[in-house]
């Protein structure tokens, strides 16, 4: 499984971005969004289960963030509003067999896309 990641760049607080990540090859896999911010540890973000039943987030994004799936595309979403400079980070999505919330369960990554949110 190959995953691309994309939908990254600048935005002003309050503003909002959709992230993407396409996935080739098998596509039955639980789908997360990671983050990793400049000099810190990478965190959970968001999470979405193969048929999108169950959706696990942070508690830093509830009510901001919105995970989805287009399984005909093989594409999960990330939508972000309301941003805060402390959103800011290269994302990652990642493939795995269930929508966890640590990274260990994920088998397969993408490259990450940055995500800058200017105050």
């Amino acid at each position: 499984v190959q995953l691309q990641a994309s939908g990254g760049g600048l935005v002003q607080a309050g503003g909002s971005l959709r992230l993407s990540c396409a996935a080739s090859g098998r596509s039955t896999y639980a789908m997360g969004w990671f983050r990793q911010a400049p000099g810190k540890e990478r965190e959970f973000v968001a999470a979405i289960s193969w048929r999108g039943g169950s959706t696990p987030y942070a508690d830093s994004v509830k009510g901001r963030f919105t995970i989805s799936r287009d399984n005909a595309k093989n594409t999960v979403y990330l939508q972000m509003n309301s941003l805060k400079p402390e959103d800011t980070a290269v994302y990652y999505c990642a493939a795995g067999v269930l929508a966890a919330v640590t990274s260990t369960p994920y088998d397969y990554w993408g490259q990450g896309t940055l995500v800058t949110v200017s105050s």
